[in-house]
């Protein structure tokens, strides 16, 4: 999967949106042109090859009111399927939310 094919795919309205990022977006106050303006501007900060029932990326892009988002996308090659999408924890990522902070069990 690449940035070109999400651009395509969203740019042609080939997106399918899932109940549960329906939910989440609901949830985060986060709103549908935000997400389709992220997708068209982001960039793939993490690739899923196995995922079910299609392969799946992490996307961070940024809203129109500047704030990083994350969306987690798939695609069969016809139409992106959305999974969810979030405002990325600082905590828990670093590098301007590309990056995830290496996890330490023993908070050393």
């Amino acid at each position: 999967m690449t940035m070109d094919i999400i651009r395509q795919l969203c740019g042609n309205g080939a997106l399918r949106w899932t109940n549960h990022i329906f939910i989440r977006i609901t949830q985060r106050n986060i709103t549908v042109d935000e997400v389709e303006h992220a997708l068209m501007h982001g960039e793939i900060i993490e690739h899923y090859p196995t995922d079910y029932p299609y392969p799946s990326c992490l996307v961070l892009g940024v809203t129109m009111a500047r704030k990083y988002l994350h969306i987690v996308c798939g695609t069969n090659g016809f139409e992106l399927w959305l999974i969810t999408a979030y405002y990325p924890n600082p905590d828990e990522w670093t590098d301007n939310f590309r990056t995830r902070v290496p996890h330490n069990p023993r908070g050393n």
